[in-house]
Parts: structure tokens; sequence; C-alpha cells
């Protein structure tokens, strides 16, 4: 878990995740050589802070978002979101402006729904600030702030060391609408012909998705995937009995957003443990569904 540690104290909020692509890199390029297959690299000029692992002859890709929720310094001490963070008085904000760092106290006025910070000096107006990391682990499980989605990276990292055929496509923006998903898709899908994916994010405990049974496969959000795309998956998660929960919602949304509503047919599947105290500077999540979550991943880039 010292991995995913680390991950959870980058400073990455949408729209600013070049540090944590720079760490990707370097990741990458330090550990390929233990990997099954070295994968092509490819990022620069016209991907803008996103970043693709190709490896051998791939037939699916796994999209993972890089980017978190967040708060943003608006003028005096106005604080507006970054995505949809939990917002409560308290919480200990940091970042990092021209005149230095940062640790401040987030304060919620639930009356005239404003937020601002607690600070000795004003910030720089545009300053990002995240939830400061506490990272907690027990035997069974995890607790940090970002673990969505840095959870879902942490898993495409797992199935890279064994991935033979497949992609791996690190994206931005997701926690505020999407924004790199369509471009990626449209250059994996005109380079390498692929039009399958799956989603490596993190989804919600809910009555019907439980922590500690299984990773969750979606049947639907806001959105409906193809069914026999997903139903291939879960039969498949079947026959490894491999631990599985089927979600279905009618709300919520993923970069299978921009998938779904682009003109390339994408067949495509929202796969991921399930969190409790979501967007929160507690999010918590079993690790057996953590595990089976890598385990699902492996073998569908190996089957699909």
């Amino acid at each position: 878990m010292q991995l995913l540690r680390t991950l959870c104290q980058i400073h990455a909020p949408s729209g600013n995740e070049v540090k944590m692509k720079e760490f990707l890199l370097n990741y990458v390029q330090e550990h390929q050589g233990t990997w099954k297959t070295k994968p092509q690299l490819i990022h620069g000029e016209g991907f803008q802070d996103c970043l693709l692992l190709v490896f051998g002859q791939p037939r699916t890709v796994i999209f993972a978002h890089m980017d978190s929720i967040g708060f943003m310094v608006r003028y005096g001490k106005q604080l507006i979101k970054i995505g949809g963070p939990v917002a409560e008085t308290g919480y200990t904000l940091v970042g990092e402006d021209r005149q230095g760092k940062i640790a401040c106290t987030l304060v919620a006025d639930e009356e005239e729904r404003e937020l601002s910070y607690d600070f000795a000096r004003e910030i720089e107006r545009g300053t990002e600030l995240v939830f400061q990391c506490d990272f907690r682990e027990t035997e069974e499980t995890v607790q940090s702030c970002y673990l969505d989605n840095r959870l879902g990276v942490w898993n495409v990292l797992q199935v890279a060391e064994t991935l033979e055929d497949g992609i791996i496509a690190f994206g931005c923006w997701e926690e505020t609408g999407g924004g790199s998903v369509g471009y990626l898709a449209k250059y994996i899908h005109e380079t390498f012909g692929v039009t399958q994916a799956l989603i490596s994010d993190i989804t919600w405990v809910t009555e019907g998705v439980q922590a500690g049974q299984g990773v969750a496969i979606s049947l639907r959000d806001s959105l409906i995937p193809r069914r026999s795309f997903v139903q291939k998956i879960i039969r498949l998660a079947q026959e490894a009995n491999i631990p599985h929960q089927v979600e279905v919602e009618n709300a919520g949304g993923s970069d299978g957003k921009e998938l779904h509503y682009g003109n390339i047919p994408w067949d495509w599947c929202f796969i991921g443990a399930p969190e409790d105290h979501v967007h929160s500077p507690d999010e918590l999540v079993h690790k057996s569904d953590i595990y089976a979550m890598v385990s699902l991943y492996k073998l569908l880039m190996q089957k699909l």
C-alpha cells in the first residue's frame, strides 16, 4: 500500500494533473524493466497532460483519471469547489502559492452557502487547495482522501506488471466533467482500432453495493452501456470465481460518458471497488474489494 499512499499525496486537482503525470512517467520508466511487456509511452504535444501506455497488440483500453476534487481560491478568502468535494468546517486544506506552502482551515457557512478559508495571510487567487492526506491502513481497509481515483490509478499499475496486449490511458478533468477522454478515444481508435474500454474508477457503497463483498461491475449509472458487453464481463467474473457485485444506479457518471456520447462505437464498462465517505478526506475502501478489482482487470485484459 506504500505506492497508494504516495499517489494519494500528489497534488493533482482537475486541470493541474502535471505532477501526477510526471510521477507516473518516472514510475513506468523505473519499473518497466521488470514488467512482462515493455510499453510504448505516448504523451506530449497533442496529449496535454495525459499519458498512454501501449502494450503489444491491444484489443482493450483501460481509462483511469489522474485528477482529484478540491477547491480554488476566488477573491479575498472565498473558495469555490473543483468538482464535488464534501465541504465541512474544520477540514485542513493544503497547497502552495508564490509566497509559500499553505495549510489552512476550511470554513463552510451553510446559511449563506459560501466557502472560505482561515489562514494567517491572504492566499493568491487561483491557488488550488486539496484535502490534507491522512492515510490510514488496517488489516481490512485503507482510508484516505483521493482514493477516488488514485486507487484506480494504482489498480492499472498492478495490471501493467503482467499485461501483454492492451492500452492504459491516464486522463484528466474527470471530476469536472471530462475533457480528455474524447480525444484520447479518437486517437486510440484511429491508431490501434480498439473499441473496447474498461473504466478503472471507484464507485460508492450503497444499499445494494456493500464494502467487502467484491468489486462492483456497473450495469448502469446515469448511462446504460451495451448489455451484451457487460454481461460478458459478469460471466467471466463468475467463471473465475472473482468476488463481484452488480451495480444498478440511476445517477452518476465517469469517463464512460465521453465514450458513450462520442461517434465511435465503443463498448465500455465501469468496474471499481466501492468506497464509503465519498469525496471527503476519509474515503474508505475494503482491501478485499481492491484485490478483487485487480484480479478482474487482469483477467479481462486477457480474455476480452
